[in-house]
């Protein structure tokens, strides 16, 4: 039996006790578990191309819990010396890899309201600093998002597991945004969130939101806003 499928069955088993790997633990989320069990803070560097008319890039970096870390380094500090080697750090990297594909590596782009399809990453980073998780990661639009319209950018989690978190807006960051665009930080309310999206809400959001991809109105977003020059 795979790695995975080992992790798989064990969260599901001990799934309030936030086992194993990152990724494993917010596939196995049971719809009955919709408050988030995990907790991460994240930071997000938007990248423009050199004429700083498109976007080109996202930079993730997300630092985990220090209960969720401490399942993590007991599962995959196969040595027991109470730190996670290179070979062990890119096996929590992959398991997360993997895992995360389904969800779009929690990433929600959209231009006017439409969504952006992304490149997945062809690799993410794993480490340990002050015994916190980090996860690193950098993906891309399959073509460039042309500087147009309201654009939004922010991380979120279908399944509710996970509860990803900018602390403060400065974590959301975009450099060299050309004059006629405008940005900010959008947080918003649940309530005035689900009350603006009464009608698009259906009766098994309510039953299952894990079952749905509606939990993207509760994220937080980088916002950005270019209408034409003139």
């Amino acid at each position: 039996m795979s790695m995975e499928s080992r992790l798989r069955m064990h969260l599901k088993r001990q799934a309030t006790m936030l086992a194993s790997a990152a990724a494993v633990t917010f596939a196995a989320v049971e719809p009955a578990e919709v408050h988030p069990h995990v907790f991460a803070e994240a930071r997000l560097d938007v990248i423009l191309s050199e004429d700083h008319q498109s976007v080109t890039a996202l930079r993730h970096l997300w630092r985990f819990d220090d209960l969720f870390s401490s399942t993590v380094m007991m599962e995959f500090d196969k040595n027991s010396d109470l730190k996670l080697d290179d070979k062990e750090l890119k096996e929590v990297a992959d398991t997360v890899h993997s895992s995360l594909a389904e969800f779009n590596y929690f990433q929600l782009v959209t231009q006017d309201g439409k969504d952006v399809p992304m490149v997945p990453p062809p690799h993410l980073m794993a480490n340990f600093d002050n015994d916190q998780l980090i996860i690193l990661f950098e993906s891309q639009p399959k073509t460039p998002i042309k500087l147009t319209g309201k654009i939004d950018i922010g991380v979120y989690d279908p399944t509710f597991y996970t509860a990803i978190d900018f602390t403060e807006d400065a974590n959301l960051t975009v450099e060299g945004l050309p004059s006629n665009c405008t940005k900010k930080v959008v947080r918003p309310d649940p309530d005035e969130a689900i009350k603006e999206n009464q009608k698009t809400l259906t009766e098994a959001f309510f039953n299952d939101p894990t079952g749905t991809d509606m939990s993207k109105i509760f994220a937080t977003k980088l916002e950005l806003n270019c209408p034409p020059e003139g």
